[in-house]
């Protein structure tokens, strides 16, 4: 058992605050980290129970809460910050924070992999005076500023460039947005985990490996922070959705700051809606690392595996529900606001199974990790077989379900979650083409979400949860439904749009989220990276050629807007942040994959042999057979 497995078990729900020696270094170790902690258990006796990540090697005075891990209600005491900070005259310091500090312009321009280690603690007047003399007073260069291009995809680089957010000097994410017309950020200002994946891809695929390395290291070190709303804690292994660097007083030295990273998991969002796709993006991004750039030794770090074990963990753990599919709240992936997705959402699903892919492709063997794998493998099976049956609709199978019979009580049945016919909606008995299909957005017991959605589809593809005749068809819908899933802006995030006293019910209704825009059937940009792997994939880059020459046209005229609205995405978004760097960024990586289409094999999951053979031996099996007394192994309906 690894150094930091043993630590995490030690001290159960309540593990120390990931707080790095030396955090600016490339090559902190999980070791020195672990012994760091136990040293401060001794010296303090307390565990801190909102501790921020510190640049400083100092560690944080532990607050609020015992050694024996059960914390109290009132955990926020470092959130609210008194320190006096310059003024950010672009007001990109939010109301009672610090902001987010942003390397200069001389910073931004200088290659990421040079990027050198600087102090944790500056002085705050020299701070000052640099970020006055610099113009950029702690925020980002404006963004209006007239660059100097010769193309769009050079103001792109310059615009995900100057989006990077730097923490001890050291490139460690990129901001959500940077849209100066907008006077409430929100959580604008912070590093998305979901979001950051196009721009991490983009910059392996350039050659930058550094600022994804951090990311990966610093993003894990907040996995094992103590997450609590109204006293309660989500499981271990729960990766945040958002983080921020902040600038606080040095303790003891008024006169002196340093930075802290100050995540959240949910706490703190709109809804409060735990974000369940963080951890397995994480997964994804770690495994394209390595072979981007060739340094295993990141997903072999003792650390490292650990994170990846404790996500599986939380993924694979045992609950009430009969099916392999992963079962979660609404607003816990992209559309992260009341849509209906509640249960088992496509997109979840395709991440999971994703995820698992590539996590026991870098697990290391080893005896703690048998069960686990064994586990993982189970669930790949079944998952595979159950999303390929059974949330799988083209024009034959609406056919099926149309003349299914319900209320059948049999092993046997063939309308196994008692789906009415009249659920298939009008719409799609007119917009199902001949040649086509997909996958549906969700199945739960006497219900099917017939809607498109795109995320999910695309990742199946990428993923090969999907045969590779259900990826064809799928590709064949898209082009074949073009003018509604592209029009004038790629890509359709779902479809259709809810409206009327659907969209009452089902959003509440949600203000943002109107027919046709927002995540209520708006056009993304930036899925424009996903359909592009998915084509090379399946060996039909024509089409996502087409698609990014239609964004080519307005993208940067438009200034990189967040989302578009209408049925055809002609206008920008109503509210639509502007310079959305996952906009930039999703367009980046569709132009260098379709340069370079083999550089997709960084995101491309080959289909398992084994898996397809256990596939054709449950559809030969019976399910009346498997039964009898409980063994070691779960089962699931399938």
């Amino acid at each position: 058992m690894g150094t930091s497995e043993a630590a995490l078990q030690i001290f159960s729900g309540v593990v120390p605050r990931a707080v790095c020696p030396t955090p600016c270094s490339s090559n902190f170790d999980s070791t020195f980290s672990f012994l760091s902690r136990v040293k401060f258990v001794k010296k303090k006796g307390v565990l801190s129970n909102r501790n921020l990540s510190k640049c400083s090697s100092r560690l944080l005075q532990g607050i609020g809460t015992s050694f024996s891990g059960k914390s109290k209600c009132n955990r926020r005491p470092l959130y609210s910050c008194r320190c006096q900070q310059a003024q950010s005259t672009s007001g990109m310091t939010p109301e009672g924070g610090n902001g987010t500090w942003f390397g200069d312009g001389a910073e931004t321009s200088r290659p990421i992999n040079n990027t050198p280690n600087g102090s944790s603690a500056l002085e705050f007047q020299d701070v000052q005076f640099a970020k006055q003399e610099n113009g950029t007073n702690g925020a980002v260069r404006d963004p209006f500023h007239k660059i100097s291009i010769e193309s769009i995809e050079d103001e792109a680089w310059d615009l995900l460039r100057e989006s990077i957010v730097y923490y001890c000097n050291s490139p460690i994410g990129t901001i959500a947005a940077r849209d100066p017309t907008s006077s409430n950020l929100l959580n604008y200002d912070q590093v998305f985990i979901r979001d950051f994946i196009p721009s991490g891809i983009a910059f392996l695929l350039k050659g930058e490996y550094d600022i994804v390395r951090n990311f990966i290291l610093h993003t894990l070190q907040l996995q094992s922070w103590e997450k609590t709303m109204d006293c309660h804690s989500p499981g271990q292994g729960l990766m945040p959705a958002s983080f921020k660097v902040r600038t606080v007083p040095l303790d003891g030295d008024d006169s002196a700051t340093e930075e802290v990273l100050d995540p959240d998991f949910g706490e703190a969002a709109i809804g409060r809606v735990a974000p369940v796709d963080s951890g397995l993006w994480w997964i994804i991004l770690l495994r394209a690392y390595g072979k981007c750039s060739g340094d295993l030794s990141v997903q072999e770090r003792v650390d490292v595996q650990t994170g990846i074990k404790m996500i599986l963990r939380l993924c694979l753990a045992d609950g009430f529900d009969m099916f392999p599919t992963l079962l979660v709240t609404d607003g816990s992936c992209m559309i992260d606001r009341r849509m209906g997705i509640h249960g088992h959402p496509l997109e979840i699903q395709a991440l999971f199974y994703s995820a698992l892919v590539c996590a026991r492709e870098m697990l290391t063997p080893e005896d703690g990790s048998a069960d686990l794998i064994r586990a993982l493998n189970n669930r790949l099976v079944a998952l595979s077989f159950h999303i390929r049956e059974y949330y799988w609709v083209d024009l034959q199978k609406l056919n099926e379900i149309y003349r299914y019979k319900t209320e059948e009580y049999s092993y046997d049945a063939v309308n196994k979650f008692n789906i009415y016919p009249d659920q298939i909606p009008s719409w799609l008995v007119d917009w199902m083409p001949t040649k086509g299909g997909y996958l549906i957005g969700n199945l739960q017991p006497a219900h099917m979400d017939f809607r498109f959605f795109s995320l999910g589809n695309l990742w199946s593809i990428v993923s090969s949860l999907t045969t590779i005749g259900q990826s064809h068809a799928i590709l064949d819908l898209i082009e074949s439904k073009w003018g509604d899933l592209v029009s004038d802006m790629p890509f359709k995030i779902c479809y259709p749009a809810l409206e009327g006293q659907e969209w009452q019910i089902i959003t509440g209704s949600d203000p943002k989220n109107t027919p046709w825009s927002y995540h209520n059937a708006g056009s993304w940009p930036t899925l424009l990276w996903q359909l592009t792997v998915a084509c090379i994939k399946m060996n039909r880059p024509e089409i996502a050629s087409k698609a990014i020459e239609i964004a080519e046209r307005r993208l940067s005229r438009d200034k990189w807007p967040e989302y578009y609205d209408t049925k055809k995405g002609r206008f920008i978004g109503k509210q639509a942040r502007l310079f959305q760097t996952w906009s930039i960024a999703g367009y980046l990586v569709g132009k260098l994959l379709l340069a370079e289409p083999s550089k997709a094999n960084i995101l491309i999951t080959a289909e398992d042999s084994d898996l397809v053979n256990a596939f054709s031996c449950m559809i030969s099996s019976s399910p009346k057979r498997k039964r009898g007394q409980k063994n070691s192994n779960p089962t699931y309906i399938v």
